[in-house]
């Protein structure tokens, strides 16, 4: 699945608009490596994202296109 709609799909970014202009200033690392909003996410890559004053940092354990509200904490983990 693409970055910028994983990160959309997970809510760690509420729109995937906002996601792509994230990856494309190069503030979202995917193992460590500047990532643009078309790298393929799967299963046990980390995510690192820079929003300004706090960086989160997550791992990927599953890729879902559509999740429900309630089931998004079985996405990812956070480290």
């Amino acid at each position: 699945m693409r970055l910028d709609k994983y990160l959309k799909v997970s809510r760690l970014i509420k729109r995937r608009t906002v996601a792509n202009d994230a990856c494309n200033a190069g503030r979202v690392l995917v193992n460590d490596k500047v990532a643009k909003a078309g790298t393929n996410v799967k299963a046990g890559d980390i995510i690192k994202i820079n929003f300004g004053n706090k960086d989160v940092s997550v791992e990927v354990l599953e890729v879902k296109d559509t999740v429900r509200k309630e089931e998004v904490s079985n996405l990812y983990r956070y480290l």
